[in-house]
């Protein structure tokens, strides 16, 4: 779904910058709204935030005792909740159609590790969920690349990266230690570093721009707390992934 998405962003873009050459600018809203060298807004999103996850090779992994039976790692999965975000937008024209642009958001995000334990005769397995909440502060610097407007319409591709800092990392659970550790929790480290890149379209209203922004961050840093427990020394690397959708409100 998000990659069709995407594509019909990209094919609008390209197909607004064809036609608007043969369209003269006439009776639209907002026509001096490129001219502009600065402007804000702000935006609510959707998101939808994951893990890429790195398993340990060979599962060389430590047990964890269950009963009296010695359990190890069968599998990992995980799995992305819906969250949303708020923020701010500040935009600056660096050329007709180049645009450097400032979005800082809070985004509230949830997501969770599943793990599957099997004992050594392979004839018993438990489950187990493990959830990861978070609320991020996000701070994106990224270009513009704005098409020609056709009327009260256009189209662009947005690319650059930025800065997370997770607020409640450092308020998640501790981990007991020991031979069971069950109830210990996953912990993240709170800064990430990530690139980003998507497109969107813009659409001129009377006396507002309001923009529909399909974005990806990917984040570079791995994520994992090297905790004594199985839950995280299954896991050699872990990397954040965050897709957003973006509705923009622009003067």
């Amino acid at each position: 779904m998000v990659k069709q998405i995407a594509y019909i962003f990209f094919v609008s873009f390209f197909c607004v910058q064809a036609l608007a050459q043969h369209r003269e600018e006439s009776g639209v809203n907002l026509p001096k709204f490129y001219k502009n060298k600065v402007h804000f807004g702000f935006a609510i999103a959707y998101n939808k935030t994951d893990f890429r996850i790195h398993s340990v090779k060979n599962s060389a992994l430590p047990d964890t005792v269950i009963g009296g039976v010695n359990y190890g790692l069968k599998t990992i999965y995980t799995k992305s909740d819906p969250g949303f975000a708020l923020g701010i937008i500040s935009d600056f024209r660096l050329q007709e159609y180049i645009r450097l642009r400032f979005t800082p958001n809070i985004s509230f995000a949830s997501r969770s590790l599943e793990y599957t334990l099997q004992n050594a005769n392979l004839d018993s397995t438990k489950v187990y969920k493990k959830s990861v909440e978070s609320t991020f502060l996000i701070f994106p610097l990224e270009l513009k690349l704005q098409s020609k407007r056709l009327d009260n319409f256009g189209a662009y591709v947005i690319a650059g990266g930025g800065y997370t800092l997770d607020l409640i990392s450092k308020k998640k659970a501790t981990t007991s230690g020991g031979a069971n550790q069950l109830d210990d929790a996953v912990q993240l480290k709170r800064d990430d570093f990530f690139y980003s890149g998507g497109a969107g379209v813009d659409f001129y209203l009377r006396y507002f721009k309001l923009g529909l922004e399909l974005k990806v961050l990917q984040g570079t840093k791995n994520l994992i707390q090297p905790l004594n427990n199985i839950f995280t020394k299954s896991i050699d690397k872990v990397n954040s992934k965050m897709v957003i959708f973006s509705i923009t409100f622009e003067g």
